[in-house]
């Protein structure tokens, strides 16, 4: 296994961890649970560049990495909603998205099709963080002059979420309608 795999197993290892220091209640749990998902997330990024730099890009890191980030934002917003801080609404919208593009992402495979992610998905990905992040810490130092950045952030990612699996659908929709023309 090639040090970019290692580091996204890492990450899937750092969800229990995270979760656990959310929802056990003892003095700045939120901002030990946010710092361990900071550098859960940061370690996408890291994975994919030593990836690519080394050219170690592997079928399953290809599996494991989207599959990882899926794994800690279902984990971070599931979490958030047993503490109240995510309308249990936002988070099935986020974590249907995933299991939509996922599932079309396997269709497009059976074609022969590798859909890459989009500069919308990227961007999706980014907002979910920082919306995580801000509520973990409780709109930290946001509430200190009374402006609701968390809850801008959050709903702006539900919105790009909606937007970037719109997107992924629209172009690509030849996948799908090579699929069910086969169910014919």
């Amino acid at each position: 296994m090639n040090l970019a795999n290692k580091i996204t197993i890492l990450r899937i290892l750092f969800i229990p961890l995270f979760v656990v220091f959310l929802l056990v209640p003892f003095p700045y749990h939120n901002y030990a649970a946010a710092l361990i998902f900071i550098m859960a997330a940061g370690t996408d990024s890291l994975d994919g560049y030593i990836a690519r730099k080394r050219n170690e890009v592997t079928n399953f890191g290809k599996f494991i990495d989207p599959l990882a980030d899926k794994l800690l934002v279902a984990s971070a917003l599931v979490s958030l909603v047993e503490t109240g801080k995510v309308p249990s609404v936002a988070a099935i919208i986020i974590i249907s998205r995933e299991f939509v593009i996922t599932g079309f992402r396997l269709l497009a495979v059976t074609e022969g099709k590798i859909i890459a992610a989009s500069w919308w998905g990227k961007l999706k990905t980014v907002t979910q963080i920082v919306a995580i992040v801000a509520l973990m810490l409780d709109n930290f130092p946001f509430r200190y002059i009374g402006f609701p950045f968390d809850q801008i952030a959050l709903h702006l990612s539900v919105i790009i979420t909606i937007v970037s699996g719109a997107d992924y659908i629209y172009k690509n929709i030849d996948v799908f309608r090579k699929e069910s023309g086969k169910l014919k």
